[in-house]
């Protein structure tokens, strides 16, 4: 017989209220060896049958009622670890019951509480083949057996060979009442428990799975949340690492250019050696307020004190404190004039620019941004640099190239996804982070002699203002440009 217990088992595998289970199992022992024993030793039972069948054959039948029911009652104490053998056992010791003792003596009640527990831990198709397998055959065995008719004639005080046509016996007594063959009575109370039985541990499986569903489905949101919970605190991460290095890259790069120039003049031309200090002093302070604003994302902001914006599809607006835009594009790129950087533009004054969506328009302000401080870092002594912003009817286009270091620069490139060439820097990286958040692409790489980066943002161009013309296509070369 298989083992059934693990169907009995709660959904997180412990089992289910498992004093509840003993006491239910001492109880219906109890209850079945009493009604077993009750039967065997009574004294009007005895009496009666020893009058029919002699002293010596009534003995024999009440030991063996006894016996059958101690061992009933042993075979039931493992009916939840082996609810199959336990079952077709108890069907085996009942028809053994019928044929030594002529009544099954609380084995309906056994029979019933087995198929309960078959139920309860099986599939329904199972339980219904087993109760057939169990019940017709305790029929037969009452049909046939002869101390069923026996004593079930004296249990009703009717007299043995006082039967009718069809079988139904006269009671002494009373004229014309009559009681049924006894093996229907005797059977009666066997089919109605196994009905019970099983009808009822079905319903406590079905519930049971029920709940188990709910539990494991309860779980899985659970679980899923937290995955979700996981993923949205490593894109927090990200877009905190990717602002901390625009922010920090630029302004250390801008800050060291500066020191650097500063101290290179500061004997031939103190005048703008103390433009310079002034500038290095304001983007120190910049960057200061950019990096507190950066690191207020990492605290769970108090009552009443500034929430995290959720405007910013590319990662930008981590506060409500305002954020770079295309209007600080002109002292973003002074800045880096002041370093040594000699950066043409064109595009960046044009009329509605500003009425971007302050997302497009942080995203610009990156690319700018990281554009000229790898220029900056990797190619200090270009010829010029030269910043290009462009718009069409459904597209915005950003590009930044310079002119190369020299004729011996390296400048290595890495073709990625998503049809953009990048460097494996943060930077570049970070650039199109953003960038693909519109759906748009990123190119980087070399170009003539030096480096160029494109970026093209579908959606955030003329058709995404109010009052703008379209400027100079894609098509054209931004070292044609003129400077602004």
């Amino acid at each position: 017989m298989t083992d059934a217990a693990p169907h009995l088992r709660g959904p997180a595998g412990t089992t289910a209220g498992p004093w509840l289970r003993v006491l239910g199992t001492a109880t219906l022992v109890v209850v079945f060896v009493a009604w077993g024993v009750a039967f065997a030793v009574g004294a009007e039972s005895m009496f009666l049958l020893s009058r029919h069948v002699g002293q010596q054959r009534t003995d024999a039948m009440a030991s063996a009622s006894v016996v059958l029911t101690l061992v009933g009652a042993a075979v039931l104490l493992a009916r939840h670890r082996r609810p199959l053998l336990v079952a077709g056992t108890v069907a085996v010791l009942a028809a053994g019951s019928l044929l030594l003792a002529g009544a099954t003596n609380g084995y309906e009640l056994a029979i019933g509480a087995a198929l309960f527990t078959v139920a309860a831990a099986c599939p329904p198709r199972t339980a219904w083949l087993l109760t057939a397998a169990v019940v017709v055959p305790v029929l037969v065995v009452a049909r046939a057996a002869p101390l069923v008719t026996l004593v079930g004639s004296l249990a009703a005080g009717g007299v043995p060979g006082e039967l009718d046509a069809v079988g139904w016996f006269r009671l002494p007594g009373q004229l014309g009442d009559v009681v049924p063959p006894w093996w229907i009575v005797t059977a009666l109370p066997v089919v109605v428990l196994a009905l019970f039985g099983v009808a009822f541990g079905t319903l406590v499986r079905t519930t049971r799975l029920r709940t188990a569903a709910l539990e494991e489905a309860a779980a899985a949101r659970a679980a899923e949340q937290e995955q979700r919970a996981r993923f949205t605190q490593a894109d927090e991460r990200a877009r905190v690492a990717r602002e901390m290095h625009d922010v920090i890259a630029h302004s250390i790069t801008v800050m060291v250019a500066l020191g650097g120039g500063a101290a290179a003049a500061l004997d031939r031309s103190p005048e703008h050696a103390r433009h310079a200090l002034e500038e290095l002093v304001d983007t120190g302070r910049g960057a200061l307020e950019d990096v507190r604003r950066i690191l207020g994302v990492l605290h769970t902001p108090a009552p009443g004190a500034p929430h995290v914006a959720d405007g910013d599809a590319s990662g930008g607006d981590v506060l409500t404190a305002p954020q770079p835009g295309v209007e600080d594009l002109d002292r973003l790129v002074d800045r880096f004039r002041t370093a040594g950087l000699p950066v043409r533009t064109s595009g960046l004054v044009v009329a509605g620019l500003d009425g971007l969506d302050p997302t497009a328009q942080l995203t610009v302000y990156r690319v700018v941004q990281e554009s000229l401080t790898n220029t900056l870092r990797h190619a200090p002594g270009t010829a010029a640099v030269d910043v290009v912003v462009r718009r069409a009817a459904d597209a915005l286009e950003v590009v930044v190239a310079d002119r190369g270091a020299g004729p011996d620069a390296v400048v290595p490139a890495v073709t990625g996804a998503a049809g953009a060439s990048r460097s494996p820097g943060r930077g570049i990286t970070g650039m199109a982070g953003r960038v693909d958040a519109f759906g748009g692409t990123l190119e980087a790489g070399p170009h003539g002699d030096g480096w160029r980066v494109r970026a093209v943002l579908p959606g955030a161009g003329a058709g995404a203002t109010r009052g703008v013309s379209a400027a100079p296509g894609p098509g054209s070369d931004p070292t044609t440009q003129g400077e602004a």
